[in-house]
C-alpha cells in the first residue's frame, strides 16, 4: 500500500499492520537502493520494533496518531542519536549523533515508522543528485537521468514507489529539484515554519525541512505533524501552528492564479512553456482567476542567495576545508570556497535588501493573486552525462539553468510546493511550482489537491518502478 493517508487509515481500521507495511516497505526499498543508489543506511530491525508498538497500540485500544505505522526513510542528514550520518560525504563517514532531530521526534510521536536514511548530494551541494564519493542517484523513471539534489534519495524513493513519504531539506530548490525530476510532491516551507534542529545545516538563513509524498495531501498531513514552535530552534519563535490537511477543500474557484512572464519564460523550453498553459487552463476549468504578471528583474536576488549560501556554508566548512581539503568533490569545494573570501559588508548588504526584494518580488510577480504558478525546472530533465561531461563552464552553466527558477525562493523566504503536471517527450515528468506569501502552505497545498483531483500525473509510476 503506497500513500501516507491511505496507509495510516488501513493501520487505524485494522485492514493491515504496520508491521507488514514495514516489511513491504523494506523490501521495496532495499531493491530501490540497488536499482537506483537511494539508500545510504536501513535499520530494519528499529523500524520493525517501531511498527510492532504501533500494533500493540491499536491490540490495546489506544489511539493511535495520524501517520501510524506509515513506513518512511530519509535525506541523510537528519540526525537520530545512536544511528551513523554521513550526509552525503568523507568528511562525515562514521559520524554517529547524540541527538535526534525535532523532525524525526514528531513523526515518531505521530507514529511513522523511520526505516533508515537516503541517498544525498554531498553536504547538500548539488541540485543533480551528484555525489562523487557514494555514486550519482539515479532517476527511477530513466536511469541516465539526474534524479534532481540535493535530497536525491528522497525523491527516488518516493518516486519509485518504495515509500509513500520522505522528509528532504530544501536551501536553493533541494526538496523541488527532486520533486520536479522523479514526478512527486515537494513542499519548501516559509523559513522557520519546522524546525532545523539535529539536521547537518547548509545555510542558516535558508534551510528549510519539507516532505516529498506522492501527493498533495500526503504532505499536508506530514506538515500538520512537524511544523510549529521548537525550543532548540530560535528561527520556529514566530512559527504558527498552520493547519494544512483541514485547508484542502476540493476548491479553488474563489482564488486568483498569476504566470508572472519575463524571467520565467527566459531560457523556458517550448515543451515545458506548452505543458505550463496547459496546467493553467486546468486551473482555469476549476474555477480559479488566471491572470499575467511579470516578474521583476532577478539579478539582485540571484546573486544575493548565491552570496549568501557561499558565506553560510563556508563559515560551517572552514575547519574542515582547511585542514582536509581533498575529502571534498572538486564541484562542491568549488561551491564552498568563494564564501570565504566575499566581504562582511556584501553579506550584510544581502541580509538588509532581502526584505525589501522580496516584498518587490511579491508585488510584481505575485500582485493582487494569491499563488503563482512558475516552472520547476525551465527545460526537460537532463541526463547525468549532460551535467558531468565537456567543459567545467558548460556543466557550471546547465547546473545554473537548473536552478535558476528555485534559488531565489529561498532567498525571498517564501513557500513553494512543486507538483507534477505531464511529461516530456522523452517520457520524463514535467513540474509547476505554485508560490505563494510566507505562511501561505495551507493555501498551496489546496491549490495543489485540487489540480491532483482532476489530474491522473500524480498517480503514474514510472515503468521499471518498484513493485
Amino acid at each position: 500500500m503506497i500513500g501516507v493517508v491511505a496507509t495510516a487509515e488501513a493501520v487505524v481500521r485494522g485492514d493491515t499492520t504496520a508491521e507488514a507495511e514495514t516489511r513491504a516497505a523494506l523490501n521495496r526499498l532495499e531493491s530501490a537502493g540497488t536499482r537506483f543508489n537511494a539508500v545510504a543506511t536501513l535499520t530494519a530491525e528499529q523500524a520493525l520494533e517501531q511498527a510492532r508498538a504501533v500494533d500493540l497500540a491499536r491490540a490495546r485500544g489506544e489511539t493511535l496518531g495520524p501517520l501510524a505505522g506509515v513506513p518512511m526513510a530519509h535525506k541523510d542528514l537528519f540526525y537520530r542519536a545512536g544511528r551513523p550520518c554521513h550526509c552525503g560525504s568523507m568528511i562525515r563517514a562514521g559520524f554517529v549523533p547524540d541527538v535526534t532531530s525535532t523532525a524525526l521526534v514528531r513523526l515518531d510521536a505521530a507514529g511513522a515508522v523511520d526505516l533508515g536514511t537516503l541517498h544525498m548530494a554531498e553536504f547538500a551541494l548539488s541540485p543533480t543528485g551528484y555525489n562523487e564519493h557514494h555514486g550519482h542517484g539515479r532517476n527511477p523513471w530513466n536511469t541516465d537521468h539526474i534524479c534532481g539534489g540535493s535530497s536525491s534519495g528522497s525523491g527516488i524513493a518516493v518516486g519509485a514507489r518504495a515509500i509513500p513519504a520522505a522528509l528532504g531539506t530544501d536551501t536553493g530548490g533541494s526538496i523541488r529539484h527532486p520533486a520536479a525530476a522523479c514526478g512527486v510532491t515537494g513542499l519548501k516551507p516559509t523559513h522557520g515554519a519546522v524546525s532545523l534542529a539535529g539536521a547537518m545545516p547548509l545555510s542558516a538563513t535558508l534551510d528549510t525541512v519539507g516532505p516529498l509524498a506522492c501527493k498533495a495531501r500526503d504532505a499536508a498531513r506530514i506538515m500538520d505533524v512537524i511544523v510549529g514552535e521548537d525550543a532548540a530552534d530560535p528561527t520556529t519563535a514566530w512559527a504558527p501552528k498552520l493547519r494544512h490537511e483541514a485547508a484542502l477543500t476540493g476548491t479553488i474557484a474563489d482564488l486568483t492564479l498569476a504566470r508572472p512572464r519575463g524571467y520565467y519564460d527566459d531560457d523556458l523550453s517550448s515543451g515545458i512553456a506548452a505543458t505550463l498553459n496547459e496546467t493553467m487552463a486546468v486551473f482555469a476549468d476549476l474555477g480559479a482567476t488566471c491572470t499575467e504578471t511579470r516578474a521583476p528583474d532577478m539579478t539582485a536576488a540571484n546573486t544575493f542567495a548565491h552570496l549568501v549560501v557561499a558565506v553560510e556554508a563556508a563559515t560551517l566548512h572552514r575547519r574542515w576545508i582547511n585542514e582536509r581539503p581533498g575529502d571534498y568533490a572538486d564541484q562542491v569545494r568549488a561551491r564552498i570556497e568563494p564564501g570565504l573570501f566575499y566581504p562582511a559588508t556584501h553579506y550584510v548588504e544581502a541580509l538588509m535588501r532581502r526584505g525589501q526584494i522580496a516584498a518587490d518580488w511579491i508585488a510584481a510577480a505575485l500582485g493582487e493573486a494569491d499563488a503563482a504558478i512558475l516552472p520547476a525546472m525551465p527545460m526537460p530533465v537532463p541526463s547525468i552525462a549532460d551535467t558531468t561531461t565537456g567543459g567545467p563552464e558548460a556543466v557550471a552553466a546547465l547546473i545554473a539553468r537548473i536552478t535558476r527558477n528555485t534559488r531565489a525562493i529561498n532567498y525571498l523566504g517564501l513557500p513553494a510546493v512543486a507538483i507534477p503536471i505531464g511529461f516530456s517527450a522523452d517520457g520524463l515528468p514535467v513540474a509547476c511550482q505554485i508560490v505563494g506569501r510566507p505562511w501561505s502552505e495551507p493555501l498551496l497545498l489546496r491549490i495543489a489537491d485540487a489540480f491532483q483531483r482532476v489530474t491522473p500525473f500524480h498517480t503514474v509510476q514510472p515503468g521499471d518502478a518498484i513493485a
